[in-house]
C-alpha cells in the first residue's frame, strides 16, 4: 500500500501543472492534501469526478485558505475532522480516518511565523494533537500521521540551520515537540531509512531556491513504533512539481 501527502499550495493551481497526470503515472493507495484553499461549492470537477478513489474534506471557515483532502482507494469505517478542541477545528486543517489495521490522520499543522499569536496557536494545536493521538492510541495501536508539520526537526532538514533558528519553522521550542512527539513511540519514517543530508520538502519560489537545493524538510510520515515492522520503505519525491512542496510518503505491507 502506497501512502502519500501532498502540500499542494492549492488544489486548483496545481490541477493546471499535470496534477491528475500526477495520480495516474504513482497511484497512491492514499493520497492526503493539504493546503487546497477551497470551499465546498469550488470542489474542481476533475477531483469529484476521479474514479477509484473515496473522498473526505475539511475546508477552512475562511474562504481561499488552508483546507485538507483526502483520497483513499479503501473506504475507511469512520472520518473524523477534529482533535478534541474546537478552537483547533475551523481552519481545516484535520482529517482522520480509521480503518480496519490502522488510523490514518493527514495535518496541515499551523505556521507559526505571521507573529507570536499565530506561534502560540501552532504550539497549542501541537499540544492538542498530542493529547488526542495518545488517547486514540490506547484503542489503535497502529497510526500513521502525516502532512505538512510547519517545522523542521534537525539541523540536517534545512539548508540553512543557523540563520533559522530564531524564527519560527526552526525555534527550539517546536523542533522540542518534535523531539516529545518521538520519544513517545512516534517514528519518522524516513529518517529511519535515509540519514543523508540535502533531502527536503519544501523551497521558497524566491531565488531559484529549488533548483538550487535550497529547501527545508518540514513535510513528514510518522507512524508508531507498534506500525514500523509493516513498513517497507519512505520516500520524498522531489521529481514531482506543481507546488512549492512536494510529495512524501510511505509503502507499508
Amino acid at each position: 500500500m502506497k501512502i502519500v501527502s501532498f502540500n499542494v499550495n492549492g488544489l486548483r493551481a496545481i490541477l493546471k501543472k499535470d496534477f491528475l497526470g500526477f495520480i495516474e503515472a504513482y497511484k497512491p493507495d492514499i493520497l492526503g492534501l493539504q493546503e487546497t484553499k477551497i470551499q465546498q461549492a469550488q470542489i474542481p470537477n476533475e477531483i469529484e469526478g476521479l474514479q477509484g478513489y473515496h473522498k473526505f474534506w475539511d475546508f477552512a471557515e475562511k474562504a481561499g485558505y488552508s483546507g485538507t483532502c483526502l483520497l483513499s482507494k479503501d473506504k475507511p469505517k469512520k472520518v473524523s475532522y477534529d482533535i478534541g478542541d474546537s478552537t483547533f477545528s475551523k481552519e481545516g486543517r484535520i482529517i482522520l480516518a480509521e480503518y480496519d489495521k490502522f488510523a490514518l490522520f493527514n495535518i496541515y499543522f499551523p505556521n507559526g511565523k505571521k507573529d507570536d499569536e499565530r506561534l502560540k496557536y501552532k504550539l497549542g494545536f501541537y499540544d492538542q494533537f498530542l493529547v488526542y493521538i495518545e488517547k486514540l492510541r490506547k484503542k489503535q495501536k497502529n497510526i500513521i500521521v502525516m502532512g505538512d508539520f510547519n517545522t523542521a526537526h534537525q539541523d540536517i532538514d534545512l539548508t540553512h540551520p543557523k540563520a533559522n533558528e530564531e524564527f519560527s519553522g526552526f525555534l527550539p521550542i517546536e523542533r522540542a515537540w518534535i523531539d516529545s512527539f518521538i520519544s513517545k513511540g512516534y517514528v519518522d519514517t524516513f529518517r529511519y531509512f535515509d540519514k543523508n543530508p540535502l533531502q527536503y520538502s519544501w523551497w521558497t519560489y524566491r531565488l531559484n531556491a529549488r533548483q538550487k537545493n535550497v529547501g527545508w524538510r518540514i513535510d513528514y510520515c510518522f507512524v508508531t513504533t507498534e506500525l514500523m515492522p509493516k513498513v517497507k520503505s519512505a520516500f520524498i519525491w522531489k521529481d514531482v512539481f506543481g507546488s512549492d512542496h512536494c510529495p512524501v510518503g510511505i509503502e507499508i505491507k
